[in-house]
């Protein structure tokens, strides 16, 4: 991927070393959503849960002195890089459409993080918080993506970026609080069919992204499309279970198959539209 000339976004918040004073807030709620974002690399919900109510609360005057290494920084430059061009595309896709994009802010942190859903650790990986509009990020997932996920490159970490930013977009356009409205009236294997309509939209959205990418910035090189389309099949809620679980149950997804993952990301990037991201409506995901 050819990111080294791009523009860096502004919108990068670097919490990185940063000690939480107080330790948990924001539980209940915002703690059970977090562990529904962490079922996403399949991880035992109540496993957080646990997390989240035994963590020490440290004291509010201690300070965390962190050095960041060459090869992070180098890593920082490129999410502040895929952050700007997700921000260019969707601000020329809004103003085509007579709207405006409101930029989401990425926050970087280092092991755990409070935002305005509850309390998250690195464990869960990155996630997107639509009650302050931010996405969340704990740079070593990106080793993990490599390591246990098994999905190497920059483009597949370019692609985990532009998924969450796909969840700010329908967060923008309403699909978010749609969602959320109707979910008191569905049973959870109602809701989790939905879920894998949102997620699998967001996947087409990180699609969009790699379109306009590729047309108008020619930054897309051979085989990363390849690396998009490994990351986006080693997480699939099918392959996910099977390593955690040794089996699979296909009620229980929220994210979609593998298969499911790659159809809706190469729409997306074929097309390069909204209309062809609709999994709502679709016959087929």
């Amino acid at each position: 991927m050819l990111w080294k000339k791009g523009r860096k976004s502004s919108n990068v918040e670097d919490r990185r070393g940063r000690r939480i004073p107080g330790g948990v807030k924001g539980g209940g709620i915002g703690v059970l959503l977090l562990a529904l974002i962490g079922m996403y690399f399949g991880i035992d919900p109540a496993l957080i849960m646990n997390v989240a109510e035994t963590v020490q609360s440290p004291s509010a005057s201690q300070t965390s002195v962190s050095t960041h290494s060459p090869e992070e920084q180098d890593l920082v430059d490129f999410v502040s890089v895929v952050l700007a061009d997700t921000e260019d595309t969707w601000n020329t896709i809004f103003t085509e459409k007579g709207g405006r994009y409101g930029e989401p802010k990425l926050v970087l942190f280092t092991g755990k993080v409070e935002s305005a859903c509850g309390f998250a650790q690195a464990a869960m990986g990155p996630f997107y918080c639509p009650a302050d509009q931010q996405v969340y990020i704990d740079l070593s997932f990106y080793q993990d993506l490599k390591d246990t996920l098994d999905a190497p490159g920059d483009f597949a970490q370019a692609y985990v970026i532009a998924h969450e930013v796909g969840h700010h977009v329908q967060n923008l356009i309403g699909i978010s609080a749609k969602v959320q409205e109707i979910r008191p009236q569905l049973s959870q294997k109602e809701y989790n069919k939905i879920s894998v309509k949102v997620e699998l939209q967001a996947d087409c959205y990180a699609g969009i992204w790699a379109h306009h990418a590729d047309k108008v910035k020619n930054i897309v090189e051979a085989g990363d499309i390849e690396e998009a389309l490994n990351a986006a099949s080693h997480i699939g809620d099918d392959r996910l279970q099977q390593q955690a679980k040794g089996y699979v149950t296909p009620d229980s997804f929220t994210h979609g198959s593998s298969a499911q993952r790659v159809r809706w990301f190469k729409k997306g990037f074929e097309a390069g539209t909204l209309e062809a991201c609709d999994t709502f409506s679709s016959t087929r995901l």
